[in-house]
């Protein structure tokens, strides 16, 4: 669920965008079968998959499912199970018959044929999820994976301190009121938001913005990488870097460590814009503030509603397997089936449909499950899925991730972290970092525009 990572972050240089001649590993993508399956043998799946609600998820498919035996591997989250795919991959044994793929990370798989195209088991799945997580597993007109869940994006916020600083949260609907808001609460020896130069922040907040700064062809070969022209964009840039050099967020506290929790419990760092998967991780690592916080809609450059996603994953379907119709089997009953998908919610997953996100049990949830399974009121009694199923209502869907979003996000830290800690502007890390991509792009062999 969790999206965000550290400056730190080491580099993934994988070259699958173009490396074709690695499809020749697996069977033709979609053509794939299990003879064993469709006999009536028994079939053993592998799933690579960081998601702790799918270990309920399986023993109610194999239930259902008792030729298919599931074997549920966690190989490490975000780039440590790219790293271990890729291995896998140029090795050409050892691939998952399925893996967890983030959003940002199905173009760079797409591109290089590894995943397999389900677009023709999927033509009436359309309206099933919200318009943001299923145009994100599609990529050139097909459909390469599910939604898993998403990550609309709000406005987290400690209310004690935010009604010390005389700030009501739910009035601020731009990013001006956002920013006089965090004046009114450093003044309380507070900050509103807290950012150690993320580029998962950075691209769904240029997201937000309507900014567009990358595009690709839809037969993978020519890319635009406009970060420092693209106007949406560079608005973006103009008012975090306002935020930085006035001191108005932490840019110092790494996120998932115990300091950033300590933060939130001790009302320190007082605000937080992330993806809907926060209210389980704060619940289970910063229970301190237990009652304090609310949720609010993401503030917007000019008050309009819109939203963007941080975070979020499909299951997808490696074309190098042999058991492609056992593997649909599964990812169907995780993501689609309704017993698959209440399992995976009820645990702390954010729904990807409509559907669940409609729901009057969702909608007057009050609470939020510890990794102890008890029923926390960590948001003082709100209902806080109202907000976030209306934020996953407003993603809008023309953002375009880079076709090689996992290397882009590695390199982000070692180009823009200098602007955190005010030794150069925002403007001029992300202008390198652009340099960086516009080079790694063409030395994998795309036009760049």
């Amino acid at each position: 669920m969790k999206s965000m990572t550290t400056r730190k972050t080491l580099a993934l240089v994988t070259g699958l965008a173009m490396v074709s001649s690695l499809a020749a590993c697996g069977s033709g993508g979609s053509q794939a079968s299990n003879s064993s399956f469709e006999s009536g043998g028994k079939t053993e799946l592998t799933v690579w998959a960081w998601e702790p609600t799918l270990k309920g998820v399986v023993p109610k498919f194999e239930a259902k499912n008792p030729n298919i035996k599931i074997k549920l591997q966690n190989v490490g989250t975000g780039n440590k199970a790219y790293t271990a795919l890729d291995n896998a991959l140029q090795a050409g044994s050892g691939v998952p018959d399925v893996a967890q793929i983030e959003y940002m990370a199905i173009p760079q798989y797409a591109i290089g044929k590894h995943l397999t195209d389900i677009t023709d088991k999927t033509n009436d799945y359309k309206g099933f999820y919200t318009p943001g997580t299923w145009s994100s597993v599609h990529w050139g007109g097909k459909v390469y994976g599910l939604p898993m869940d998403s990550g609309p994006m709000a406005f987290f916020y400690n209310k004690e301190v935010f009604d010390k600083a005389g700030v009501d949260a739910t009035q601020i609907k731009t990013w001006d009121e956002y920013y006089e808001a965090a004046k009114k609460v450093k003044a309380t020896g507070s900050v509103i938001m807290v950012d150690y130069g993320d580029a998962g922040v950075y691209d769904a907040m240029s997201w937000l913005a309507g900014g567009q700064p990358f595009k690709t062809s839809n037969d993978g070969s020519r890319v635009t990488i406009n970060l420092t022209g693209d106007a949406k964009t560079k608005e973006f840039t103009r008012f975090w870097q306002k935020m930085i050099s006035e001191g108005l967020m932490d840019t110092k506290t790494a996120p998932w460590t115990e300091e950033w929790f300590k933060g939130f419990s001790d009302g320190s760092i007082a605000g937080l814009l992330t993806g809907a998967w926060m209210p389980a991780n704060f619940a289970n690592s910063a229970a301190g503030a237990a009652g304090k916080w609310r949720v609010a809609p993401m503030p917007t450059p000019d008050g309009k509603p819109t939203n963007s996603e941080l975070g979020g994953s499909s299951l997808a379907i490696m074309a190098p397997t042999k058991k492609a119709d056992a593997a649909w089997k599964f990812i169907e009953f995780a993501n689609h089936d309704s017993e698959g998908i209440k399992t995976r919610v009820e645990g702390g997953a954010f729904p990807a449909d409509p559907k669940t996100l409609k729901s009057k049990e969702f909608l007057d949830t009050t609470t939020v499950k510890n990794a102890q399974g008890q029923d926390v009121q960590y948001f003082g009694g709100q209902k806080f899925n109202e907000v976030l199923a209306q934020g996953a209502s407003q993603v809008s869907t023309n953002y375009q991730f880079l076709p090689f979003e996992v290397y882009a996000r590695g390199k982000y830290g070692d180009f823009v972290g200098k602007a955190f800690g005010g030794e150069i502007k925002l403007s001029d890390g992300i202008a390198a970092w652009q340099n960086d991509l516009k080079t790694y792009a063409k030395g994998q062999g795309f036009e760049v525009e």
